[in-house]
């Protein structure tokens, strides 16, 4: 278990740096993100990494390797719908085209 845990303003900190560090432009919804906090910081808790907190993870980092946040599926995620599935980090076009995501399949083999 992680020596050190994880509030959801930690979260917002990663979110906020991963965000910067790609380009990328966080939701504009507060409360959601606020939701997806929540949801990372528990995970982080509970497993030790970022687990993406709108997937079901094994609990295995090397199985989950793949939807630790940002997960390896955003980036096609952004190039063809400008979002990553839960819609938390959104391209700056999409960002400024005022849309707001919406739901998109899932690339990860076995769902969800």
């Amino acid at each position: 278990m992680n020596a050190r845990r994880k509030n959801p303003e930690d979260a917002r900190a990663f979110i906020d740096a991963v965000a910067e560090k790609h380009g990328w432009v966080v939701n504009r919804d507060e409360e959601f993100v606020g939701q997806i906090a929540r949801g990372l910081a528990a995970n982080y808790n509970h497993y030790g990494y970022f687990l993406c907190p709108c997937r079901d993870g094994d609990g295995s980092r090397e199985v989950d390797a793949d939807i630790i946040c940002p997960c390896e599926y955003l980036k096609p995620d952004h190039e063809e719908y400008g979002h990553c599935l839960c819609g938390l980090f959104l391209t700056s076009r999409f960002a400024a085209s005022g849309s707001e995501p919406k739901a998109i399949p899932e690339r990860r083999p076995g769902g969800i």
